[in-house]
């Protein structure tokens, strides 16, 4: 059920209308709940925490970009101790997602490694959306996309309080 006055009210105007600032981060915040969705319904069709998907999405860009990754390199990644890590694999070792390979100059080390089928997997579940999405991202233009790209880092700077946001129509210093 939707109504004009859905979410947190005090977006709202006292007519009970969004401004175009508000509208635009009632969007974002619905884009956001949207991909919250969708990430838990791909966690539990595949049987994975989320840490265990963000785990195995790094491995695979890693392994795609021509990389190894040890544990430590998931431990700062995922920013868990060594010991969370050890757990991690394990799981994803028994689910047959990933496999523990012999590093490949130093012996005493391991690589962690996505499985064909963990790849095959991802691809299956969330290929369909993100070909939607990349549709979509490919229909602007060109000025269209710089200005929602600037919009994004902005917003990502002022969730993170780096600096504070600013006007993004005003001419770039």
């Amino acid at each position: 059920m939707s109504s004009k006055n859905e979410g947190s009210g005090y977006w709202y105007g006292p007519d009970g209308q969004l401004d175009a600032s508000a509208a635009v981060l009632k969007s974002l915040r619905d884009y956001r709940t949207a991909e919250t969705t969708v990430r838990r319904s791909t966690r539990d069709s595949m049987g994975m925490g989320e840490t265990d998907i963000l785990a195995l999405r790094y491995l695979l860009r890693s392994q795609a970009s021509g990389g190894t990754v040890v544990p430590k390199d998931l431990s700062r990644f995922l920013g868990i101790t060594s010991a969370s890590t050890t757990s991690l694999i394990d799981r994803l070792v028994a689910s047959g997602h990933v496999r523990r390979e012999s590093h490949p100059t130093d012996r005493r080390s391991v690589v962690v490694v996505p499985t064909a089928d963990s790849d095959q997997e991802v691809r299956e579940t969330l290929g369909d959306m993100h070909r939607r999405m990349m549709s979509v991202a490919e229909a602007l233009s060109a000025e269209d996309a710089r200005v929602v790209v600037e919009f994004l880092q902005q917003m990502t700077r002022a969730i993170q309080a780096e600096e504070p946001a600013r006007d993004i129509t005003s001419p770039a210093s």
